[in-house]
């Protein structure tokens, strides 16, 4: 007997890549598992598999920066208690962290792709199911989005939950509508300008002179990068990413003011009496909506 649940939960994390840098992603969640029925006449209740399943993949792999382990561009190290540091290195993407343990997924991959996570996610959930579940299959997919998106990652101090972790993202699409009809050409120059970009705020931003960094980024200075550094309930995080790879707001990165943004940034572009509605997207079905006119 098998049971499935589709669109069981939603991934939504960045992973570090020496060709494309930080990269944020969503990815959803289905699974299909297989075995013996229960006293119940149950292979799984399905309230308690959504529960116990969700449960772990939030506590291991979402909203966290996933680490091909094995990769030869990677380099980590411990240094207070609870925190390490983590260093993408490339020559276009150099990237370096330090910030808690639990802000990080490390799987024992060269590169982190779909194929990769889904292996991970099925290693960690095996052995965490009652035992008449005998089989399991985890697969992990996009959501199939009708237009321009783009890929983003950012952090939200501010944030009570794992939000607040400085280097998590999502696969996002952007829905701009003037007067009544969506505009293709302005959601493709979003889609290009944020591709695979980091997002962070003004006040966030020091010196990377000044962060806690590993040897690997001696090389590194503020005409090329970037430093970030905000202390949450989880923590100290910092970070420094390439100015290329950065856009810089004078708020928060939520998804509410990133809605504002986008909308204060096209409306010059329109005629003044353009009604426009902006749509943006955090991850998978769920975002904020701005309308100007």
């Amino acid at each position: 007997m098998k049971l499935f649940v589709r669109d069981l939960t939603v991934i939504d994390a960045s992973y570090l890549c020496p060709q494309r840098g930080m990269v944020g992603e969503s990815w959803i969640l289905d699974v299909v598992m297989s075995g013996e029925l229960n006293e119940m006449s149950m292979v799984l209740d399905f309230s308690r598999v959504k529960k116990q399943i969700k449960q772990l993949v939030d506590q291991y792999v979402d909203h966290r920066l996933l680490i091909p382990s094995a990769s030869a561009a990677i380099q980590t190290a411990a240094t207070k208690e609870g925190y390490m540091t983590v260093d993408l290195i490339s020559d276009q993407h150099a990237i370096h962290l330090h910030s808690p343990e639990q802000a990080f997924c490390f799987i024992d991959t060269d590169a982190i792709t779909i194929e990769s996570v889904t292996e991970y996610v099925q290693q960690l959930l095996l052995g965490h199911l009652p035992s008449n579940v005998q089989g399991l299959e985890i697969t992990l997919r996009h959501e199939k989005i009708d237009g321009a998106f783009y890929h983003y990652s950012h952090g939200l101090k501010k944030h009570d939950g794992n939000c607040q972790r400085i280097a998590h993202g999502h696969r996002s699409p952007v829905e701009l509508v003037v007067n009544g009809q969506r505009n293709a050409e302005l959601e493709q120059q979003w889609a290009q300008r944020w591709h695979d970009i980091y997002l962070g705020s003004q006040e966030d931003v020091i010196s990377v002179s000044e962060l806690n960094l590993s040897a690997a980024a001696a090389n590194i200075n503020d005409e090329t990068h970037y430093g970030f550094r905000y202390t949450a309930p989880q923590g100290e995080f910092e970070l420094a990413i390439a100015k290329s790879a950065t856009e810089i707001l004078a708020t928060d990165t939520t998804v509410e003011l990133l809605a504002s943004y986008i909308a204060e940034q096209v409306k010059p572009q329109l005629i003044a009496t353009d009604r426009l509605d902006v749509f943006a997207y955090e991850g998978v079905g769920k975002g904020a909506m701005v309308t100007l006119d």
